[in-house]
């Protein structure tokens, strides 16, 4: 993994609004005294969501002082997990690549060049009008749907070039693209129509008693039915 650093250029300070600090003090009761400072990842979480999709270096040192660990302690949790955006990212839209092995044999390189097209050439690079950026990430976990992108908190899956294309477009004109197989599949399903077990009759109840016909040694009395137990003498 690369190394992260803090971006150069930071706000000056760093505050909850009402409603997320209210939130955060009810987030952080949540545990046992003595254990609040594990509520740092979803109150990082909360700062980077207010901050625009990015978190700040004043927010890291605002949520270690509301739960009274060191600030290194914040620096390391942000540093560390690749979830937390530390420099601006679009305003519209931050495009994780996924460019693990799956998402690689099915076309991920093709949905970067999109982005380098659309976006910017090189990852975490804001686009010309600040709408965009974008990133190439490990594994998003959907595998089975390769290859994938997540914006936000929303994967969108099965793509193709023209339909990252598309999608980034919907962004762009400020609509909410619909997540998911960009190809009508529902969760790991196979591609197009099944190609075994397509027989309705499977499912409807109507094939239930198919087996006596098959197997009928199995049925009473057939020549393969197990003997009788023999009673016990005495």
């Amino acid at each position: 993994m690369a190394v992260r650093r803090l971006s150069p250029d930071q706000p000056r300070d760093f505050a909850f609004t009402p409603e997320n600090l209210a939130w955060a003090k009810e987030t952080i009761a949540k545990f046992p005294p003595g254990k609040q400072a594990s509520a740092i990842i979803p109150l990082l979480w909360r700062a980077q969501e207010q901050s625009g999709g990015w978190l700040p270096e004043p927010a890291l040192r605002h949520v270690a002082d509301m739960l009274g660990v060191a600030y290194i302690r914040a620096y390391e949790v942000a540093t560390f997990y690749t979830m937390f955006q530390l420099s601006p990212v679009g305003a519209k839209a931050h495009v994780q690549v996924c460019g693990t092995t799956p998402c690689m044999l099915r076309g991920a390189e093709g949905l970067i060049d999109i982005c380098k097209r659309r976006i910017a050439e090189h990852p975490h690079e804001l686009s010309e009008d600040g709408n965009f950026s974008w990133e190439e990430v490990e594994c998003l976990g959907c595998c089975a749907n390769a290859p994938v992108v997540q914006i936000w908190k929303d994967t969108y899956e099965d793509l193709t070039p023209e339909a990252l294309d598309k999608v980034l477009g919907a962004f762009a004109r400020g609509a909410a693209p619909k997540p998911g197989s960009q190809v009508g599949r529902k969760t790991s399903s196979p591609e197009g129509p099944p190609t075994s077990l397509a027989d309705p009759a499977l499912y409807d109840g109507s094939r239930l008693g198919d087996w006596r016909a098959r197997f009928p040694e199995l049925q009473e009395g057939g020549s393969g039915a197990a003997p009788a137990a023999e009673k016990p003498k005495g």
